[in-house]
């Protein structure tokens, strides 16, 4: 596709259609009050898993579904996905029990995880090489305005709404946005290598979902409890099989030696390292604000407002200096570890304005950093495998987001009150963000082999116009 392919149109709905994905990871978690309160009654295991199904289909369904957007159409994918996040919004809307409410979560998680790789794939085709700098980094401030939009929604809708008018009105934003990429978004070139992987995807997924369940339950469970080193120990095995299907397979869903890349692994490690940062954030900004400094769930959701200012302003600046990717990428992390020591000072007395500063500092770090390290994912691998770069890169980032959790809420519980916990929790998170940002750097210095690719020498297959 050359370079002017890409329309503000489509940059605009690409954007947009991501940004609403990502805003349902984080909406759900301002509702748990009114949601515990509401008529169905929903026990505190329900009540997590009502959080987490989104999350987990999503994370887990990414590969597999970055590969397939790849093989039969991203712009289909993008559609399809959109379509399911609707179908799972308006199950959860209409939801007469807390299961049926899981399984509505669970299907636009499955949704979210055909639109994130492919509104990014659809990007990299369009952008051409001398604009994918600029367009990964508005591809990446939906994702973090996406955040915003979800704490600020989910504010919003808490104090003056119903949790079912969150998911309600999810369906016809999603259809509106299905019109936007049908007028607006070409088809792409598919990729005509191998054939579907029925078994690899269900091994890769299946692993993929007990990692995350793991992950996500082991704070409550305990990680030396059986459930926990159960799941863990299925999701090694799984992957483990997955990757020697692969290895032996004329036409895998993807080739794990991909990973030999340097780049691949450095730029994979500083996605999950940069979430793992954002996310125990995330984590302990809303019980601060709300449960520390006394504000109302609608104010709480506007206070994160300078996390978002960075992702806005610095993207712009960065993409710039896309061609020094070191400093850029390792300057962004620092920042990010930085900002989180600065924040595990705060308490009850601590001013508002010096608490948004600390968050500003994160901005800037995520902001300087996320674009580069999704570049440097997406062009890792070969140019037809695009899909399959931003399935790799989102699934880095939502494993990070997962753990980011999990260990804020594992130092937070062996303390006594959350007062107590929260300078602890992101002391910690922040040296394991600045000690993985030394790792990340020195990844960078290596040089990169090429990805490996299959022989396959077809060329791109058009996808059908209709």
């Amino acid at each position: 596709m050359p370079s002017h392919a890409l329309k503000r149109s489509t940059l605009l709905a690409l954007c947009a259609c991501v940004l609403v994905a990502q805003s349902m990871v984080a909406a759900i978690n301002l509702l748990i009050p009114q949601l515990a309160s509401s008529s169905l009654r929903p026990s505190p295991t329900e009540i997590l898993w009502t959080v987490d199904a989104y999350v987990i289909a999503f994370a887990g369904l990414l590969v597999p579904a970055g590969a397939l957007g790849d093989r039969y159409g991203r712009k289909g994918a993008l559609l399809t996905g959109l379509a399911l996040f609707a179908a799972g919004a308006a199950t959860s809307a209409f939801a007469p029990d807390p299961a049926v409410l899981i399984v509505g979560r669970g299907i636009s998680g499955a949704g979210a995880a055909l639109i994130t790789p492919a509104t990014m794939s659809i990007l990299v085709h369009l952008a051409g090489p001398r604009h994918r700098a600029q367009a990964m980094a508005s591809w990446t401030l939906a994702l973090g305005l996406g955040g915003l939009a979800g704490n600020l929604g989910g504010g919003l809708v808490g104090q003056f709404l119903t949790w079912r008018a969150l998911f309600g009105a999810m369906v016809p934003l999603a259809a509106l946005l299905a019109l936007a990429v049908a007028l607006t978004t070409p088809r792409t070139d598919r990729s005509p290598h191998g054939n579907p992987d029925p078994l690899g995807t269900l091994l890769l997924t299946s692993g993929l979902v007990a990692v995350l369940f793991g992950i996500i339950e082991g704070p409550g469970h305990g990680w030396d409890s059986p459930r926990i080193l159960g799941a863990f120990g299925a999701g090694a095995l799984l992957i483990a099989l997955f990757t020697a299907l692969a290895l032996r397979s004329p036409a895998p869903l993807f080739d794990p030696r991909v990973f030999r890349s340097p780049r691949l692994r450095a730029t994979s490690l500083g996605l999950t390292t940069g979430f793992f940062g954002l996310f125990a954030l995330f984590f302990v900004n809303s019980q601060y604000l709300q449960e520390v400094k006394g504000y109302e769930p609608a104010v709480t959701g506007l206070a994160i407002v300078p996390l978002i200012t960075g992702m806005a302003v610095v993207p712009k600046l960065a993409a710039r200096w896309s061609a020094h990717p070191r400093p850029v990428i390792g300057g962004g992390l620092a920042l990010i570890g930085l900002g989180l020591l600065g924040a595990s000072t705060v308490d009850a007395g601590t001013p508002y304005a010096v608490y948004a500063c600390w968050l500003l500092v994160i901005s800037a770090g995520t902001g300087l950093s996320m674009p580069a390290l999704t570049l440097g994912v997406v062009t890792s691998l070969p140019h037809h495998q695009a899909g399959l770069g931003s399935g790799l890169g989102t699934s880095a980032r939502e494993i990070g987001a997962a753990l980011g959790v999990a260990v804020t809420g594992t130092v937070l519980a062996g303390h006594t009150g959350f007062t107590a916990g929260m300078g602890p929790a992101l002391r910690t998170v922040a040296a394991l963000v600045l000690a993985a940002t030394a790792l990340v750097v020195t990844g960078l210095r290596e040089p990169s082999r090429p990805a490996p690719t299959t022989t396959d020498a077809r060329p791109p297959v058009r996808e059908p116009a209709a």
